[in-house]
């Protein structure tokens, strides 16, 4: 079992810059696949970085260098930095994990909200 708590949601001006925190426990090792999803109101919920396998590092085009995903194995933790933050990344955010044998069985965690308005 894997548990996936996030933290550090709020409301931010565009602009501006939030960083969220996923601390993991459980069956959490170093290569296991981990990443960050959104769900804009309205919307299906969307990746928004992962890092697979522990070593490789994907974003969706429309980050576009403005979020990084950092990753501490010792503290078991997987943040999301975002920078120059618009509107249209207000919505929920959430950390998901996969298992390293079983690529089917995953867990996420129960979302940080991200509100982005003056």
């Amino acid at each position: 079992q894997v548990q996936l708590v996030e933290s550090g949601g709020g409301l931010v001006q565009p602009g501006g810059s939030l960083r969220l925190s996923c601390a993991a426990s459980g069956r959490i090792f170093s290569d296991t696949t981990m990443g960050w999803y959104r769900q804009p109101p309205g919307k299906e919920r969307v990746l928004v970085a992962n890092i697979i396998f522990g070593r490789s590092t994907h974003y969706a085009p429309w980050v576009k260098g403005r979020f990084t995903i950092p990753r501490d194995n010792a503290k078991n933790t997987l943040d999301l930095e975002m920078n120059s933050l618009t509107p249209e990344d207000t919505g929920v955010y959430y950390c998901r994990a996969e298992d390293v044998i079983d690529r089917n069985l995953e867990w996420w965690g129960q979302g940080t909200q991200v509100t982005v308005s003056s």
